[in-house]
């Protein structure tokens, strides 16, 4: 009897062990789903990359791919004529395919090696983010170093707008716009989110790349980390069009700061809403910097002679008045009363939600919403 007795309690001690040991399993089995799920702004599924609501984003450090030069070569056709792409301030820069099939963006220059290099670029790489270029990985050998960053294919806003890739007029309307503005201003937004925080320090349109769906992707970010105080220069024409991105504070004492940041983006804002380069616009008026051209545009009531032509009557009038004005706060020569970029994401965000409802339900003629053809005729 006794001993039937401990067989049963002996089994019944089994089971209860048994059945925490699988609770124990199911519970790690979750616990790890939940720490690798991809989350839709990083578009990360990496562990190490820990997202805080109230904090900065913390990032942990990893190893970037180290390719090799050979490898880099062949993907290049030996860094061909026929594969440079492009010039930019790091140096040249190619189109490349990679053995497993992967297009790649590749910038090359000739440079002492340095861990600081390695060092800048693992930090770089670390940063994942739906609305920003991915830094795959670096070559250093030979004196030269390179950067390798994912391909993005139609490449830059600005070809779409003012360059020789202009796109269909169905991309250009101003819902499209702003949704580039928005992607743009998230990922800008998650630099500076970032402990301690990255400020761009290069922001301009031809640095707002967009993929086969047209989601914007902010390019070359911290790359200014790479160069040195001489180092940006170019030809005299583009760096008179990059200067005119850079904010007051930034010309004149080299301040940069995340709400220097913000004020590249309203001129990128500019840009993207008149469909030409800032510098053109000024160009009648060399004498008078860009928040004042603004500015004395919108009290003429002359505003619609800034909008771009080709958007023809996609948005309303309540939709244009506030992009235009946030556009404005941006470009404040005051960074204290400039907007954060999350307040600019929140702003952008409800603007396309409003703009998109208004001239989706509402058709041309509708007595509640005034069209873009009829912009600003009233203060005439």
């Amino acid at each position: 009897m006794s001993r039937t007795l401990a067989a049963i309690v002996g089994g019944a001690a089994g089971a209860v062990a048994l059945v925490g040991i699988v609770i124990v399993i199911l519970w790690f089995c979750i616990f790890h789903k939940r720490s690798i799920s991809r989350t839709s702004e990083t578009g990360s599924s990496d562990p190490s990359i820990q997202v805080g609501k109230t904090a900065g984003i913390e990032l942990t450090l990893r190893d970037a791919r180290r390719f090799q030069i050979e490898e880099l070569s062949l993907a290049t056709k030996g860094f061909s004529d026929k594969s440079l792409i492009g010039q930019g301030k790091f140096g040249e820069v190619y189109k490349g395919l990679l053995h497993d099939g992967m297009l790649v963006a590749i910038k090359r220059r000739s440079v002492v090696p340095s861990q600081e290099f390695i060092d800048e670029v693992r930090y770089l790489s670390s940063i994942q983010h739906r609305n920003l270029v991915t830094l795959l990985g670096y070559c250093q050998e030979r004196d030269q170093q390179i950067l390798v960053y994912e391909y993005i294919p139609n490449g830059s806003v600005s070809v779409h707008l003012y360059g020789d890739g202009h796109v269909t007029q169905e991309k250009l309307e101003f819902k499209h716009r702003l949704s580039i503005a928005l992607g743009a201003a998230k990922g800008l937004a998650h630099l500076h989110s970032l402990s301690p925080r990255l400020i761009h320090k290069d922001f301009k349109t031809a640095n707002v790349l967009v993929d086969e769906n047209f989601i914007a992707k902010v390019a070359d970010a911290g790359l200014r980390n790479f160069l040195g105080r001489f180092e940006v220069a170019g030809p005299s024409s583009q760096v008179a069009a990059d200067e005119i991105f850079l904010a007051p504070e930034v010309r004149e004492f080299r301040r940069f700061s995340e709400k220097s940041d913000a004020y590249s983006f309203g001129v990128f804002l500019l840009e993207l809403v008149s469909g030409r380069e800032a510098m053109d616009l000024l160009s009648s008026d060399l004498n008078i910097n860009i928040v004042e051209w603004v500015e004395n545009y919108q009290e003429s009531g002359n505003i619609s002679a800034i909008i771009d032509q080709r958007l023809g009557n996609s948005f309303t009038t309540e939709g244009m008045g506030e992009f235009m004005q946030l556009t404005v706060r941006c470009m404040d020569p005051s960074s204290e009363r400039r907007p954060t970029m999350s307040y600019v994401v929140t702003e952008l965000d409800r603007i396309l939600e409003k703009e998109m409802s208004l001239t989706t339900i509402m058709g041309e003629g509708t007595p509640v919403v005034t069209l873009g053809s009829q912009l600003f005729r009233a203060s005439k």
